[in-house]
């Protein structure tokens, strides 16, 4: 499959990624997701779906400083690469293109 493929959800992963902005990390992630999308993710397969997509070059990470709020523990930012806004791109081409001319069809059935 090539690089550029993105499935259903690492699409809205990606979106809501781009969406967020500055403020994009694991669990607004999964918030914009269910607030936009009616589905909560479950937290393995959205950070499995963070880390393939940062593996596949579509996003980078950030790590901000330690808080006393979150145990000690830092918070992973997320933002999308030029990579990963082209593959967003083309995949929402591709849909397009399906869905052209075929909304209609939908009613009738």
């Amino acid at each position: 499959m090539p690089e550029n493929y993105l499935g259903e959800f690492e699409q809205l992963v990606l979106l809501a990624v781009l969406r967020l902005a500055d403020e994009a990390y694991g669990l607004q992630v999964g918030d914009e997701i269910e607030r936009v999308a009616e589905r909560r993710p479950s937290s393995g397969a959205l950070y499995t779906t963070l880390d393939r997509l940062e593996q596949k070059g579509h996003l980078q990470s950030r790590t901000a400083d330690a808080s006393a709020a979150r145990g000690g523990r830092p918070r992973r930012y997320y933002a999308l690469t030029d990579a990963g806004l082209a593959a967003l791109r083309t995949s929402g081409r591709a849909l397009m293109r399906m869905w052209a001319g075929h909304v209609g069809m939908l009613d009738r059935r």
